[in-house]
């Protein structure tokens, strides 16, 4: 059992973070090899739940945005993401930012272009970017190219995490995130550096130094996804987006390393390990 004093400086309650963790990572891995239209099943689920935390989160400023055009335009970025590729991810975003404000016409014009605005940013925040983990998972040896993202993702959290605990001392953003060290970061970016150019090496045959470049990337983008959801929770005056999930809070709580690394991580493998 985690001490007291350890679970205070993680912010959580380590043993069962971790075993929701595995849990969640064995149903992603599963889906994944088991047929890949699978995996888009579960972003798709996981989408929905995250969509209902964000507008259930909105609401203690008293925002609401249209949920329904949001969820369903959602729900057909990643099938288009799928099935039909990257410039269909961008028109079914288009179409789902005038269905949004289209559909909340019909409340007046008291707050529209709050919830209108803050519609767009949910359809952009949550489905657009996991459209990009569609991209991956339908490109050539798409089961190994989210793999690596999230395999890296997860060297970013745990090399922070560790290094932060056992080396922090320098606060990295204490007005927005006070737990994040300069060390925190160090041991981000040494885990998935190496992490980067041991799986593009063995995964998809590219060079180590791609590898290596990818984790740094991947380091970035989450460090920032992660300090922009502290924001946003802070502007809310709330801690958690939920708590649905024990240990982590709720699923947005999870995405807010993943949403914005998709697309980097899309990104460079297309540049690095071109499809077809």
């Amino acid at each position: 059992m985690a001490s007291p004093g350890r679970q205070s400086r993680a912010g959580r309650n380590l043993p069962v973070a971790i075993g929701v963790g595995l849990g969640l990572g064995a149903v992603i891995i599963a889906s994944l090899f088991i047929r890949k239209v699978a995996f888009v099943g579960v972003v798709a689920t996981v989408v929905v739940i995250a969509l209902r935390e964000l507008d259930n989160a909105f609401q203690e400023r008293g925002i609401r945005f249209p949920r329904l055009p949001v969820t369903l335009g959602g729900l057909g970025m990643l099938a288009t993401a799928y099935f039909r590729g990257e410039g269909a991810l961008a028109a079914t975003l288009a179409l789902t930012v005038v269905a949004t404000m289209v559909w909340r016409l019909a409340d007046g014009s008291e707050g529209f272009l709050r919830d209108a605005s803050a519609g767009v940013f949910a359809a952009v925040y949550v489905p657009f970017l996991a459209g990009f983990a569609a991209l991956l998972t339908a490109a050539d040896h798409g089961p190994q190219r989210v793999l690596i993202f999230l395999i890296l993702v997860v060297c970013n959290d745990t090399g922070g995490y560790t290094a932060g605990v056992l080396f922090g001392r320098h606060p990295m953003a204490p007005t927005i995130s006070p737990k994040k060290s300069w060390e925190g970061l160090v041991g981000s970016l040494l885990l998935s550096g190496a992490a980067g150019a041991i799986t593009l090496v063995t995964m998809l045959h590219a060079h180590a130094w791609q590898g290596a470049v990818l984790g740094v990337a991947v380091v970035g983008s989450a460090t920032l996804g992660d300090l922009c959801e502290s924001m946003i929770k802070r502007d809310l005056g709330i801690k958690d987006m939920g708590n649905l999930l024990p240990g982590h809070g709720g699923i947005m709580d999870r995405l807010d390393s993943l949403l914005p690394t998709a697309p980097v991580v899309w990104l460079l493998l297309s540049l690095f390990v071109p499809v077809g």
